[in-house]
């Protein structure tokens, strides 16, 4: 019996050949690098959970975004530590607030960047949930208004991208409304859409200093269970007015991504989390696993999966990781 005609080996044999019949190719191109905007000046505090992730003032945000267009990255997105905090995340939507005046920094700065902000209560009210609290329960109607007057002072202050985290129904129609009767009508929409009540959020609230203060966050954010509910999640943002979609987090979620892939026509974008980016640090940092080699095989299996782009504190190392 005469060995098999095809061997799939011969085109492992080299780096060249493997790299020229390589079907998913990673890239700086697709990788946004998120940043944490707080008071002050001079500051850049390391998040103990996030190693090589800072809280930072925003001339210190400047200086890295100096680094991260260097790097070949499109763009970043901005979270803001508030000086205060209410019941209504009301400093959110002041034009003196943090991330207004990182983008305009960014802005006078010149630098050749996206810049993509969150819109969320969560950072801004004094019990850390993501929207107005009426009889102890999140009011998604009373949020609303709240959300848009954010989403427009970014867009005032420079924004290219307004990105809706809070999971409130109708929040992106409302956004919508708002950049378009005040003539922001080029401003894109990148909606968390299919965001899921995860355990891989832990380090990022110690980041945003915006963890709940009370009960949690099942009743907005998605059941990890559901996959039909993201694409109906999905289908409404589109409808309501989003350029972009994305999926969060990303490795618990990459069925999610390709079922989001195969059934929109519009970008989708995965957000590759804090827990995940902490749980690669934490075993590299032990000698458990090799950092570069594991932080790019779970890129590119996100992207493999079907994400247009990724949002990824592994953003600045693989850049560099990824120059030729």
């Amino acid at each position: 019996m005469s060995f098999p005609t095809h061997r799939p080996r011969r085109l492992r044999r080299t780096e060249a050949l493997r790299g020229l019949v390589r079907e998913t190719r990673l890239s700086a191109a697709g990788l946004i690098n998120p940043m944490f905007v707080c008071p002050g000046t001079n500051v850049r505090k390391e998040v103990s959970s996030m190693p090589g992730v800072y809280q930072q003032s925003v001339d210190k945000i400047v200086e890295e975004c100096r680094e991260v267009e260097g790097l070949g990255l499109p763009g970043v997105i901005l979270f803001g530590l508030p000086e205060s905090k209410d019941a209504r995340g009301s400093s959110s939507t002041s034009a003196l607030g943090v991330v207004q005046k990182a983008i305009e920094a960014i802005r006078k700065s010149k630098l050749n960047l996206l810049v993509i902000t969150d819109v969320c209560l969560c950072e801004y009210t004094d019990h850390g949930h993501c929207g107005v609290i009426e009889n102890g329960d999140v009011a998604n109607d009373a949020t609303l208004p709240i959300l848009a007057a954010q989403a427009l002072s970014h867009a005032r202050a420079g924004a290219d991208i307004v990105a809706p985290s809070d999971m409130m129904d109708g929040r992106v129609a409302a956004i919508r409304e708002a950049l378009d009767e005040h003539r922001f009508q080029d401003i894109a929409i990148l909606a968390y859409a299919a965001k899921y009540c995860s355990g891989f959020y832990g380090p990022f609230r110690e980041a945003a200093d915006s963890a709940p203060q009370f009960g949690d966050r099942r009743s907005y954010q998605m059941d990890p269970p559901n996959a039909r509910e993201a694409l109906k999640e999905v289908a409404l943002d589109i409808e309501e007015g989003a350029d972009l979609v994305m999926v969060k987090p990303a490795l618990p979620y990459l069925d999610v991504i390709r079922r989001v892939r195969e059934k929109c026509d519009v970008p989708v974008g995965a957000y590759n989390v804090s827990g995940e980016y902490a749980m690669v640090k934490a075993a590299a940092q032990k000698g458990w696993l090799d950092e570069k080699r594991v932080a790019l095989e779970i890129l590119t299996g996100i992207q493999r999966a079907g994400a247009d782009f990724i949002l990824t504190y592994h953003a600045k190392d693989a850049a560099k990781w990824l120059k030729p």
